[in-house]
């Protein structure tokens, strides 16, 4: 533990080193800034100055040093006291007696706020940031250097910030042999077969990266892995202890998955009954072991009763049950159950969109404190648009997270650029309504709605072995704006893109504007040329990369695309109002009554809640079947729109990243004109209607199309992860 700090400091040090632009330093380049800048900001960051003598203090102390040293191409060193104007003071009213004197407004702040502020202390000008905790204070410094690197002003600063959730987590869906589910970027950065015993420096900028978001929790290991309970033995706890060792300076907890077959699976039961007492000890045994060995332990991620998994339905236990069990074990330690509410059952269901609400909405109430309802931000399943999860809002008396995919899972892997802030911040401001106008989904995920002190929002991460973290350049940006949007879901999507843009590449307005521009227009993009106006699931099944809409022979029936598209000679859609399965029931009665009259739901959800006719007429003017053709004419050419003004870029950008950019794009294109003519030729082999003027026809056959293959996409899940196979 005592050599933490320093084998922090020195991954540090080792990291300032130079290097190729590979995309490796993320949106913490800390590359020098224009002369004109470096006068502007010289002048007020002259040395670092600290009292404590933590471990976060330490990587406090030279995350500062360096990120101010490459901005001002100086050397900003550190000190133990202010000795001239432009010192930057960091610490806590504890550790710091002049920090303390300055009485600042840390008191509703939390343990994880902080003040930047323009202070005079000892006769000098100084800026402070300062936190009621050490981590609080990190989080402050990644704030400061944000301030710089975007080119904001430094004089008269008076920063104050808290983050409105309480749980920031990113949720690795990595399995023990280092495959990672819905993973494109390579393998698992955990490398369970070298730990404890060799702690890869690669973790400390991982932390780093996260800390700089505020992200205070991760998950290490998949829901779905059917190998997850063997790290509940101690071999593999000590190799998790050693990653809880180097990720606390960083102010982040660890969480395992928790298998609920794990005491007949490793402890040797031949139950795992919740109700049976041996198996509530079982659990509470192995909570103490668990704390023995990582004393802040965050708990247990469960996928239970889901996709083949097992779970407490198993014994005619219900969810409530299950979890609580679990929580009690974990009870005394401060330890939370985050219990994922992905749940569907095996057999046909009448909608399986409406499985998760009836299942969890009558236990509202029954589980425990500390146990928190994790909720996809849709009612299915990660898709490039589906309504909010009519779950969130209706379980008023139970701690309820939010469960986002960074992984761009359905939207083209690493391949596509899509930025999912535009998405995110559509869900976070949803409303709700249910209590009245104003419900939106971000007020239920931070509590204020329903009083909820135990708040979450959970991504899950898009990281891997690749030298650039995430398989492509962009994708690291809907990490970075799960970061920022967890730390306030009322964050602006756009004001987040340009940070990063201007973080990750240059603050030239001729590069800032025009790439924000097409980052804020992707997703809808990618919308049109997938699954526009409200069509979901038309992916090909198992990898779920490239167009499937015929597909029906998946083996269940809410796992093929027809099953949701049921597009026929007549129309197409899934209806969801009172004359089918009556899905928009489960929404509060002022969305209940909208989305249940197909004039009223907005044509974006059209098809999510309504089978049309295909000669509708729609808002424009133009009947059903033209505007889904020109929906998906739209999105390829703006695909193409995409690779041009990426084109332009290449003045401001360095090869290598401008480089793997243009290819995606270009591959992104060729995706797009697929999907395009695929789903035109499958659609219009139903309706028998003609192309709107203009709209070319599909360049090849149907057939053609039928028979494209991907035995060995990336990410499928596989021998590791139940209960697909695709062997």
């Amino acid at each position: 533990m005592k050599l933490l700090p320093l084998l922090a400091l020195c991954a540090l040090g080792l990291a300032t080193a130079a290097r190729a632009e590979d995309g490796y330093d993320l949106w913490l380049r800390y590359r020098p800034l224009e002369k004109q800048a470096l006068t502007q900001y010289r002048g007020t960051a002259t040395g670092v100055v600290s009292a404590g003598h933590s471990g976060t203090v330490e990587v406090t102390r030279a995350e500062l040093v360096r990120g101010l040293s490459g901005l001002l191409a100086r050397k900003v060193a550190a000190d133990d006291t202010i000795r001239r104007d432009g010192a930057i003071l960091f610490g806590t009213p504890a550790n710091s007696p002049t920090i303390a004197a300055l009485k600042l407004p840390l008191e509703k702040l939390g343990p994880d706020g902080y003040v930047i502020r323009s202070a005079v202390a000892k006769g000098r000008k100084v800026i402070v940031i300062a936190g009621n905790t050490d981590i609080g204070t990190l989080y402050g410094a990644f704030r400061f250097l944000r301030q710089i690197q975007t080119r904001q002003p430094v004089s008269k600063l008076d920063i104050a910030s808290a983050p409105a959730v309480k749980l920031r987590m990113l949720d690795h869906w990595d399995n023990i042999d280092g495959t990672v589910e819905r993973g494109f970027a390579g393998f698992s950065i955990f490398n369970w077969w070298e730990l404890p015993g060799h702690i890869d420096p690669r973790y400390i900028d991982y932390a780093r990266a996260n800390a700089s978001l505020g992200i205070n929790g991760v998950l290490l290991t998949n829901p779905s892995g059917v190998s997850n309970a063997i790290t509940l033995t101690d071999t593999w706890l000590r190799k998790a202890a050693a990653l809880a060792d180097t990720l606390r300076p960083y102010g982040i907890k660890i969480y395992l998955t928790a298998r609920f077959s794990a005491p007949v699976e490793i402890g040797g039961l031949k139950t795992a009954d919740p109700l049976d007492p041996a198996v509530q000890k079982w659990w509470r045994d192995k909570a103490n072991e668990v704390y023995y060995l990582i004393p802040d332990f965050g708990g247990f991620v469960v996928k239970a009763n889901s996709e083949g998994q097992p779970g407490p339905r198993d014994y005619g236990r219900t969810h409530a049950e299950g979890a609580n069990m679990m929580a009690d074990a974990l009870a005394s330690h401060g330890g939370i159950v985050i219990w994922r509410a992905f749940v569907y059952t095996n057999l046909n269901p009448e909608d399986r969109v409406k499985q998760a609400y009836s299942e969890f909405v009558p236990l509202d109430g029954k589980f425990r404190d500390n146990v928190v309802l994790q909720v996809k931000n849709g009612p299915l399943d990660f898709q490039p648009r589906e309504p909010f999860s009519p779950l969130i809002g209706a379980v008023p008396k139970t701690n309820l997270g939010l469960e986002l995919q960074i992984t761009k899972e359905y939207l083209g892997f690493e391949l596509h650029l899509v930025y999912l802030g535009t998405m995110w911040q559509e869900v976070l401001q949803s409303d709700t309504f249910v209590k009245g106008p104003g419900s939106t989904v971000a007020k239920v995920i931070d509590g204020s709605l329903t009083g909820s002190k135990l708040t979450l929002m959970a991504g899950v991460a898009n990281i891997g072995t690749a030298r650039n973290w995430s398989g492509s350049i962009f994708d690291q940006a809907n990490w970075y704006a799960f970061g920022r949007l967890a730390w306030d879901p009322n964050a602006d999507a756009e004001a987040i893109a340009n940070d990063w843009v201007r973080m990750t590449f240059t603050d030239n307005p001729a590069f800032v504007k025009p790439v924000v521009g097409m980052m804020m227009a992707s997703r809808e993009t990618a919308v049109d040329y997938m699954t526009p106006l409200g069509l979901a699931h038309q992916m090909a099944t198992g990898h779920h990369y490239g167009p499937g809409p015929w597909i029906n022979d998946a083996g269940r029936p809410d796992w093929n695309p027809v099953y949701y598209n049921r597009a026929d000679a007549t129309g197409i859609g899934f209806e969801r109002g009172p004359a089918g399965s009556n899905a928009a029931a489960q929404y509060a009665p002022p969305l209940a009554a909208q989305f249940a009259d197909p004039a009223a739901t907005p044509e974006k959800l059209l098809l999510w809640f309504h089978h049309v006719p295909w000669t509708t007429k729609m808002k424009s003017g133009r009947t059903l079947w033209n505007e889904l053709v020109l929906h998906y004419a739209h999105g390829a050419e703006n695909v193409d729109a995409m690779n041009a003004t990426w084109a332009k870029t290449k003045p401001f950008v360095d090869p290598e990243r401008f480089q793997i950019t243009a290819d995606f794009l270009r591959m992104q294109r060729n995706e797009a004109r697929i999907w395009r003519d695929a789903s035109i030729a499958y659609f219009q082999s139903l309706s028998g209607l003609p192309l709107p003027d203009g709209v070319a026809p599909p360049e090849h056959t149907l057939d053609y199309y039928k028979a494209i293959s991907l035995p060995f996409a990336p990410g499928n899940p596989g021998k590791t992860a139940a209960p697909f196979r695709n062997d």
